[in-house]
């Protein structure tokens, strides 16, 4: 088992319990890198309210931990509207527009009620990582706490529930559809054209060599890797991979995951092989599906407002104002 070092910097006897709904987040980093396998192999050994620092990052609320046969598991129990705030920042880059920030928000607490809703019985409803959507404790600043005060209480909905709010960074010019990453069609998850090109990652290449690629994907005597599919919006679909026992065919959304997803930004490019290198040459960061990150920011430039933006991403959803996820201080009579 792994020796933990968690570093308590205070402990509150008593916290504000003025919020409605709070969330259960299962704390993901490099030390904490695993998710239970079961909820019934596990055992809670000690519960606090006050402020935890781990790997830097402090977290405040209720803290639970839980010990299983992999090591130690920490729980923070927050209200919504902090996680919010807190998962936009993680979210964003630095100097964004205030419209894209209200959009973001609105998206974060859309996808972290849908889970809610999901997961009731569960001993945690979201992780801190990309699995889910980046957390990292209590980290707000004035613009991002704004925009989530503006839009306090807000979800995205369609036929009056909460919207799978699937987001990513850099679409590379155009959406995918869902049922090509995620197996299921959603009539509100179309693909649209969009404008991303304020992203570092609009236009990218990776050079990767054999032996890297065998290593990562487990193979031996790869020759060549051939596009052998591809999605309706022209991203590439399925791999083979030639070897010298055979072939081998790897959607390539397994490919971003064996490979890690920076390494392969996204499934939307080219390739080709040039001695013992292949070079893949793409545009994008990240799934493709829903709201792209970078291009609502360049709409949010050109002036649209966030009700704007989230139209153009989710066509057909409305915005509902839930009170039930709402600070009880801002709930009006």
């Amino acid at each position: 088992m792994k020796t933990i070092v968690l570093i308590v910097i205070m402990v509150l006897s008593s916290l504000s319990v003025s919020h409605a709904r709070d969330i259960r987040v299962l704390i993901l980093d490099k030390r904490f890198s695993t998710t239970p396998d079961t909820e019934t192999t596990i055992k809670k050994i000690g519960n606090f309210k006050g402020e935890l620092l781990v790997s830097g990052v402090r977290y405040l609320g209720n803290i639970e931990i839980w010990k299983g046969e992999k090591g130690l598991y920490l729980i923070n129990e927050v209200p919504l509207e902090d996680y919010v705030r807190s998962v936009v920042l993680s979210e964003v880059a630095d100097g964004w527009e205030m419209e894209a920030l209200k959009a973001q928000a609105v998206i974060v607490r859309t996808y972290a009620v849908k889970y809610i809703q999901k997961g009731t019985n569960r001993l945690y409803h979201l992780t801190s990582s990309t699995l889910h959507q980046l957390y990292r404790g209590d980290n707000s600043d004035s613009g991002v706490s704004y925009a989530v005060m503006q839009t306090s209480g807000e979800i995205l909905t369609y036929n009056g529930k909460p919207i799978e709010a699937f987001y990513h960074s850099t679409c590379g010019g155009k959406t995918e559809v869902a049922e090509e990453v995620f197996g299921r069609a959603y009539p509100y998850l179309k693909s649209v054209s969009s404008d991303c090109s304020l992203s570092s990652y609009w236009i990218w290449q990776r050079r990767l060599s054999t032996g890297k690629i065998e290593k990562k994907l487990g193979l031996s005597g790869l020759r060549d890797i051939r596009i052998s599919s591809y999605t309706k919006t022209g991203r590439v679909k399925d791999l083979t991979f030639i070897t010298e026992n055979g072939t081998k065919v790897i959607p390539s959304k397994n490919l971003r995951r064996f490979l890690g997803w920076k390494t392969l930004p996204s499934t939307w490019f080219t390739l080709r092989k040039n001695g013992n290198t292949f070079i893949f040459d793409g545009k994008g960061y990240g799934h493709g599906v829903g709201l792209c990150q970078w291009g609502a920011q360049q709409m949010a430039k050109d002036g649209k407002t966030y009700k704007e933006i989230l139209s153009f991403y989710y066509p057909g959803t409305v915005i509902k104002l839930d009170d039930k996820f709402m600070p009880l201080s801002q709930k009006k009579d």
